[in-house]
């Protein structure tokens, strides 16, 4: 091999070697940050739930009642559904006949030592209307618990409703954050829109 051959290799190789060396250099490179889908939600329409049932609320015309299964003679206790989010408004009623702290017990211990298991934060709200007598108390529940948002309605005296928004999906705060926010102003206009009928 002739000197300039070789010499030709060596600039080649020089070459080679400083292009893998700049290539490798510091590069200010940070890693994308993990995304979720987006979600597209629909314009915020209400109509009147009316029924054979002691109270009328407003409820998103993107959700559909339907009774619950477990208790078809029950028509009190029904669901609001959304199927396209796979979410579920569960609604129970009952009439008080002086077991208003029992009610109120079980709910408590519902969320505090059930539902809250797995969640880093509960914070209650309360809302008062003392013209409508509806006084009612909502659970953010923060974390990957089963239910993001719990609540319970009453006139105080004879009516008293649960209402628990779960979803059909495993739980994961930060992905359900912007679905739970969306459902979570449809819930706070059913209990502005209660009225009870006596």
């Amino acid at each position: 091999m002739n000197k300039k051959s070789k010499s030709n290799r060596l600039v080649a190789v020089s070459v080679i070697i400083g292009a893998v060396v700049v290539s490798c250099g510091n590069r200010n490179e940070m890693p994308k940050p993990h995304a979720y889908y987006r979600i597209d939600f629909p314009e915020k329409a209400y109509r009147v739930y009316e029924s054979d049932c002691p109270f009328t609320f407003d409820f998103p015309v993107y959700g559909e009642i339907l009774p619950a299964s477990n208790h078809p003679d029950e028509p009190c206790l029904f669901n609001i559904v959304f199927p396209a989010y796979k979410s579920t408004v569960h609604m129970t009623y009952k009439e008080i006949h002086q077991d208003l702290d029992v009610y109120l017990e079980d709910d408590w211990t519902f969320v505090y030592k059930k539902i809250s298991q797995k969640a880093d934060a509960v914070e209650p709200h309360t809302y008062a209307d003392t013209v409508r007598r509806v006084y009612a108390t909502v659970y953010d529940i923060k974390g990957n618990a089963a239910s993001p948002v719990q609540f319970f309605v009453t006139d105080s005296v004879r009516h008293f409703i649960r209402g628990s928004l779960y979803f059909s999906v495993r739980p994961n705060y930060d992905s359900l954050a912007p679905v739970i926010g969306f459902f979570r102003k449809d819930i706070t206009r059913m209990i502005e829109s209660f009225n009870w009928r006596y």
